[in-house]
């Protein structure tokens, strides 16, 4: 599904084993209500999308690197942002849309969501890319970035739908994937028994 992209190991013994079972994961989509159907309509989102996936880019880094106390945790010691580090983070951030809407919700993507919140956590936060930028990122932006992410998709999928009830439909599958996903990473945000 993606040509090689560093630092992306998805289905690799480079990501560890998930703690959240397939049974949790089965509640976490009951609590998002995400049905079979959702999973359905993932698919034909991320047929529209993956021909837009720069210009979602595009539009998502804009957006962080207006504001200052977000691009902040792509900085490296000198206080600027790294370019490097925001551009190897934007190739595997593609291949996130990619994978939140044509990937099966298995152990290799459950495993992986873990992976992602160990690198916003400071348990692996700039590991991957090698750098020396802020060591973690606070669980509040995590969670704030469920709007922004979740809302912005929908001119994109409007721009192929079929109609406003694929649309519609599209888009929700798309929203409680994303804030399942957020739930997932929060994981190492937790204390012991606390998740």
């Amino acid at each position: 599904m993606a040509e090689r992209i560093a630092g992306y190991d998805y289905g690799t013994d480079a990501v560890a084993v998930s703690p959240v079972t397939q049974d949790d994961l089965q509640l976490l989509k009951a609590a998002t209500m995400f049905s079979d159907e959702d999973e359905q309509y993932l698919r034909k989102a991320g047929e529209i999308l993956k021909d837009q996936v720069d210009q979602i880019l595009d539009l998502w880094y804009g957006w962080v690197a207006s504001q200052p106390h977000l691009v902040y945790y792509f900085t490296g010691p000198d206080g600027q942002p790294d370019a490097r580090y925001l551009q190897a983070v934007r190739h595997r951030f593609g291949q996130w849309i990619l994978d939140t809407c044509l990937r099966p919700y298995d152990q290799d993507w459950l495993n992986y969501a873990h992976e992602i919140g160990l690198r916003h956590h400071r348990t692996k936060k700039n590991q991957t890319d090698q750098v020396a930028s802020v060591p973690h990122i606070p669980l509040r932006y995590l969670i704030a970035f469920i709007y922004p992410i979740g809302m912005t998709i929908r001119s994109f999928l409007e721009k192929k739908a079929e109609s406003p009830e694929e649309l519609d439909k599209m888009h929700q599958a798309w929203l409680k994937s994303v804030v399942l996903q957020v739930a997932l990473w929060s994981y190492p945000y937790a204390k012991e028994g606390d998740w």
